[in-house]
């Protein structure tokens, strides 16, 4: 059509400008490959001023930034919408019931899905409705939507990083590898599937082989975001650490890997606060943040910044535990008022959905207080941590707080030492090769029997001489 011209995905697109075009199809690839320089779309607007397309993308990309930037770009993609193509259309129509302030996310579900049945190339709308999907704790409906566009893209760099990491989330840990393993093939450098292969060795307590391949393929990481990079060093010091390596190599990663991403100018420090907040809860769990000397503290200082608050559910959990751990109980205790605020003015669907993120939220304020009696009376005798996949976390990021969980049971006296023995029991089902759970385990039957403790005591022992001693 006149006028017209074909983004990457060869669908078109209401420009005259290649520059436009080009700048879309870099955003497209940056989004792809969780590059740090994904604000190369506020070029398109600026390339042609006209064009739906890469205006609502503009938009979009600064709807949680800076929104009164962002309404101009809405606004302009809204006025030119009668010239668009059909593909702009529905693209126009997704990312305007994305960002509408109460939205419902399965009316967002089901345009994505309308989208990719339409046009199912177009990989970043997919990546774009997984994430929805992860909000919402829906894996089901994540792999679904890649299955739905699966036929037309096997060829392609991503699709299949796509594809393995909801199959991890299901359970399904074969299926993830195969997947992975086939987009690494396609192309080495994706650093989410380097992400989901670490994964799966993480879950199947291959520890020292995820820390090799995760340090292997690190040589390509550094044009990644700040949540990608600290991301992808987060699993391997959670696997030296599960590993049972020193706790100073641990530290080491933090330090050098985590904590160091600040340094850079374009860096992302709460992308890099979520990871190193998630590193730190880990080793307290495990008694070992004596040999991280005043990081917590440092961290926490930054946190009762409020700026870095409300941006993540996840992140607003988890700093909660440390503002209250390391004695700022008041500002805690605003942020906690200011989560229950915010839920309240929710819809009466969305404040049902949320009601275990704050549930999560006060446990953890009370957990980083010390009140586990009050801590466990929130969360009561029968919890399990992937239920709670609404904060936006995965279940390996979920898993912490299992331990948690887990750890104010066993002292906590004999009547709940029971619980406690089952949970790691349903623990150990699936990571029988971890020595932490064994180690609880020890614990557990420490009171009463003997010879129990014993037998896990050894086991522990073992699997800590096996990894990287």
């Amino acid at each position: 059509m006149e006028g017209f011209k074909v983004d990457k995905w060869g669908y078109e697109v209401n420009t005259s400008s290649d520059s436009c075009i080009s700048a879309i199809n870099s955003y497209y690839h940056q989004v792809l490959s969780y590059g740090r320089e994904r604000s190369v779309i506020l070029e398109a607007p600026k390339q042609d001023p006209t064009c739906v397309l890469a205006n609502i993308l503009a938009g979009q990309y600064l709807c949680s930034a800076d929104s009164s930037r962002a309404m101009p770009l809405l606004e302009a993609a809204k006025s030119r919408l009668e010239q668009a193509s059909s593909y702009e259309k529905v693209v126009f129509e997704v990312i305007n019931c994305l960002i509408s302030p109460n939205r419902d996310d399965d009316v967002a579900v089901e345009l994505h899905l309308k989208l990719l049945k339409d046009f199912p190339r177009d990989l970043v709308s997919l990546k774009r409705a997984q994430v929805l999907c992860f909000y919402m704790g829906r894996a089901d409906l994540s792999v679904k939507l890649v299955e739905q566009v699966l036929p037309v893209n096997k060829g392609e760099s991503y699709i299949y990083g796509m594809l393995a990491f909801p199959l991890l989330e299901l359970g399904r840990y074969a299926d993830a590898e195969e997947a992975a393993k086939k987009g690494f093939e396609i192309d080495s450098e994706d650093a989410w599937t380097h992400h989901a292969l670490c994964h799966v060795y993480q879950y199947e307590c291959r520890f020292k082989e995820a820390v090799q391949f995760m340090e292997e393929c690190s040589r390509t990481w550094s044009s990644l975001s700040s949540f990608m990079y600290t991301h992808n060093w987060w699993h391997v010091a959670l696997c030296y650490l599960e590993g049972h390596s020193p706790m100073e190599k641990v530290r080491d990663v933090y330090d050098q890997k985590i904590w160091k991403e600040l340094e850079r100018i374009d860096a992302s420090p709460a992308e890099v606060y979520l990871n190193a907040l998630g590193l730190l809860l880990r080793v307290y769990v495990r008694g070992g943040i004596n040999v991280f000397g005043d990081r917590l503290k440092i961290l926490a200082n930054r946190l009762s910044d409020k700026a870095f608050w409300y941006l993540e559910w996840h992140l607003d959990v988890l700093v909660l535990w440390a503002l209250s751990c390391t004695g700022d109980v008041s500002k805690a205790e605003e942020l906690l008022e200011g989560l229950r605020s915010r839920i309240s003015k929710m819809t009466k669907k969305k404040r049902e959905q949320m009601r275990r993120a704050l549930l999560l939220a006060e446990m953890q304020f009370e957990y980083g207080k010390g009140e586990n009696e009050r801590a466990l009376e929130l969360l009561g005798h029968t919890f399990d941590a992937v239920d709670y996949k609404i904060i936006g976390a995965s279940d390996e990021q979920l898993d912490v707080f299992n331990e948690v969980w887990i750890t104010m049971l066993l002292n906590s006296g004999q009547a709940t030492k029971v619980a406690a023995i089952q949970a790691i029991e349903k623990q150990l089902k699936k990571r029988e090769g971890t020595p932490f759970l064994w180690r609880l385990l020890e614990k557990g039957y420490s009171m009463s029997k003997q010879e129990e403790a014993i037998v896990a005591g050894k086991k522990a022992q073992a699997l800590e001489a096996a990894y990287f001693n």
